[in-house]
């Protein structure tokens, strides 16, 4: 789980020209949710934000005070494209969780969050509808926060698409064996002679 955490002096989201939700000072949260996230991830999320100390205290030093202490909103934003993983210069999403998925995981976010807090306090956006976000960054001050498990390492990344590669390889090479097979000379009596034509089949098939 990824998240893109702004101070601000105020933040609002607008849908088809209408402002569905606002805040004044706090925090804007825009997050992006893997596929590989659980429960652990969701609350280890739920903590840092509320516990990220980016305000100043009553003496005026900075970095001291959460949101939780100064009694300020939150402002969530459902965010995919921060699980974006670029090949060449085109984004790619799969990394991110299927729609359906993340909508609930996402409600479940944000009742964690409510629940963390003050329900009054936290706002978000409308999940899966095409927004416009303002942001008014106090600072500017911009935070990245991503969870433990949801840390993705290029070098493991790029040895899980060679995996994935290979696999495939071996897919495509299951019928040129066999056709081998059958190039062989075979006694007409031998019962595996039309073995190798029904692999070939099975493995065209195969998805």
């Amino acid at each position: 789980m990824k998240a893109v955490v702004q101070r601000v002096a105020q933040a609002s989201v607008t849908v088809g020209g209408e402002q569905i939700s606002s805040i004044g000072r706090g925090l804007c949260v825009l997050l992006g949710i893997s596929l590989e996230d659980t429960q652990r991830e969701l609350e280890h999320m739920v903590r840092k934000i509320l516990n990220l100390r980016v305000f100043e205290d009553e003496s005026g030093k900075h970095w001291s005070k959460s949101v939780m202490d100064k009694q300020y909103e939150v402002l969530c934003v459902s965010q995919f494209t921060l699980q974006c993983i670029l090949k060449g210069n085109k984004p790619d999403y799969h990394m991110a969780m299927p729609t359906e998925q993340a909508e609930c995981f996402y409600n479940n976010f944000l009742e964690q969050l409510r629940k963390a807090y003050k329900p009054e306090l936290v706002k978000d956006g409308k999940f899966g509808a095409y927004m416009q976000v303002h942001i008014q960054n106090d600072g500017p001050v911009t935070i990245e926060l991503e969870s433990p498990a949801a840390t993705v390492d290029p070098k493991q990344l790029t040895k899980l698409e060679k995996q994935q590669q290979r696999k495939e390889k071996t897919r495509t090479k299951v019928p040129s064996e066999s056709s081998r097979e059958r190039s062989a000379p075979r006694s007409k009596d031998d019962p595996s002679a039309s073995s190798g034509a029904e692999g070939d089949v099975s493995s065209e098939r195969e998805p």
